[in-house]
C-alpha cells in the first residue's frame, strides 16, 4: 500500500500538469476533408534523385536558379551561396545572421532572401544585406518565408508564414492552427510594401503565375494552395487553386510556361487529421516533452500542376536514402533541382529519368 501511495501522488502530478498546466497556444477547432489517399498512390519517381553540393551547409530550404543555371541556396547558419549547376565552386554571397529560406532576384539581378528572422532582405554585391521589409501595417513579420517575382517586374511578392510565432515556435504556429499568415508585395519603385491576402494559415511557398496575372501562395496547415488574381475582371480577390492536398505543402515555382512544381514536406496521416477537431487534446499533446510530439515521415514528394491546378505529375520516394523532406522544387531546363529544410545537399534530378513515372 506504501508503494502504491508513492506512485498515486507523481502519477497525479503528471496527469494535473498534462490536462491543466497553462499553454501559450489557443488551438482552434478544424475539420479536415478526408484524406486523398487513392488519388496518390505511393511510387518511386523520385528514388532517381542525385545529391550535388554534398556537405556545403545544412538545410538548403529554398533554392533558385539565374539566367546563367547558377543555383542559389541559403543554410540554417545564415549563409546565403551561389554554386555552379553541378554543384560545385560555391561562392559566399552573404550571412544573414538569421535564418535564410526562400530566395528570388530583383529587378537589377541581385538576390532576395525570406529571411524568418529578418524580413525580406536583398543581398549587394559586396556582400552587404538592405532589409527591404521587416513589417507591414503596423505588423512585425515572424516567419518571412518565400520570395517570387516575375522577369521583368518591378514588384515582389513574399509571404509571412505567421505574425505570431518566430521559427523557433514552428510547432506552436502548427498545434494553434490559426490564420496568422500574410501574402505579400514589395514594389521596387515605390519602396512600399502592401498587404495583399491575410488570415491565411501558415503562408509559404509563393508563385507568380503567367504574365503576372496572378500569384499562387501555399497554406501548409490548410493543405491547399490560394491564387490572387493580380489583373483583369478579378484583379484583388482570391480563390482556391488547389484544396485536400495529400501532405504538407511547402515552396511551389512557375517553370514559366506550363507548369507549377510543389513541394510536399510529409505526407498527412489521419491521425494528425484526427487532432485537428479537438483542440483541447491538442493542448494536452503540446505539453508533452518536444521529443515526445508528432514526427512527420521522411518521404520525398513533389506533385505537377497544370495552370488550372489539376495534378499532372506525382514524383514520391520514401526509401533508404531518400532525399528529404523536400521543401522546394525548381525547374531549369530539363532539370528538377530540389530544397530541403535538413537535408545536406540539393536534390537534382533530370526530366529524362521520369519516363514512365506517374
Amino acid at each position: 500500500m506504501r508503494l502504491l501511495s508513492y506512485l498515486v501522488l507523481p502519477l497525479a502530478v503528471v496527469a494535473a500538469y498534462l490536462l491543466f498546466w497553462p499553454v501559450p497556444i489557443e488551438p482552434q477547432m478544424w475539420e479536415p476533408p478526408p484524406l486523398p489517399g487513392p488519388r496518390h498512390p505511393y511510387n518511386e519517381a523520385l528514388r532517381a534523385v542525385e545529391r550535388i553540393g554534398e556537405g556545403q551547409g545544412v538545410g538548403p530550404e529554398g533554392i533558385a536558379v539565374d539566367d546563367q543555371g547558377r543555383l542559389y541556396a541559403g543554410f540554417i547558419d545564415g549563409r546565403v551561396v551561389r554554386m555552379n549547376a553541378d554543384g560545385s565552386a560555391p561562392t559566399l554571397l552573404a550571412e544573414t545572421g538569421g535564418r535564410p529560406l526562400g530566395l528570388g532576384f530583383a529587378p537589377d539581378g541581385s538576390v532576395l532572401v525570406a529571411d524568418a528572422t529578418h524580413g525580406l532582405l536583398q543581398v549587394g554585391a559586396d556582400g552587404g544585406l538592405t532589409t527591404l521589409a521587416d513589417a507591414a501595417d503596423g505588423v512585425p513579420f515572424k516567419l518571412a518565408d518565400d520570395v517570387d517575382r516575375a522577369q521583368g517586374s518591378d514588384k515582389a511578392y513574399f509571404s509571412d508564414a505567421s505574425s505570431k510565432y518566430p521559427l523557433p515556435d514552428l510547432m506552436a504556429e502548427v498545434f494553434e492552427h490559426r490564420p496568422h499568415g500574410r501574402l505579400l508585395e514589395y514594389d521596387f519603385g515605390t519602396r512600399q510594401t502592401r498587404v495583399l491576402l491575410s488570415d491565411l494559415y501558415f503562408a509559404n511557398g509563393v508563385a507568380v503565375g503567367p504574365d503576372e496575372a496572378y500569384v499562387l501562395v501555399t497554406e501548409t496547415t490548410r493543405y491547399r494552395v490560394t491564387r490572387y488574381w493580380l489583373k483583369g475582371e478579378r484583379a484583388g480577390t482570391s480563390e482556391v487553386f488547389i484544396d485536400n492536398l495529400p501532405g504538407f505543402p511547402d515552396n511551389i515555382s512557375f517553370n514559366g510556361s506550363d507548369r507549377f512544381w510543389l513541394a510536399l514536406y510529409a505526407p498527412r496521416t489521419s491521425a494528425l487529421d484526427a487532432l485537428l477537431p479537438r483542440p483541447y487534446l491538442r493542448r494536452v499533446i503540446f505539453r508533452l516533452p518536444h521529443a515526445l510530439h508528432p514526427k512527420p515521415k521522411l518521404h520525398g514528394w513533389v506533385l505537377g500542376l497544370d495552370l488550372d491546378g489539376n495534378v499532372v505529375a506525382d514524383l514520391q520516394y520514401a526509401g533508404d536514402g531518400a532525399f528529404g523532406p523536400v521543401t522546394s522544387v525548381e525547374q531549369a531546363g530539363d532539370t528538377l533541382y530540389l530544397g530541403s529544410l535538413s537535408d545536406t545537399a540539393i536534390g537534382r534530378l533530370p526530366l529524362s529519368a521520369l519516363t514512365g513515372a506517374p
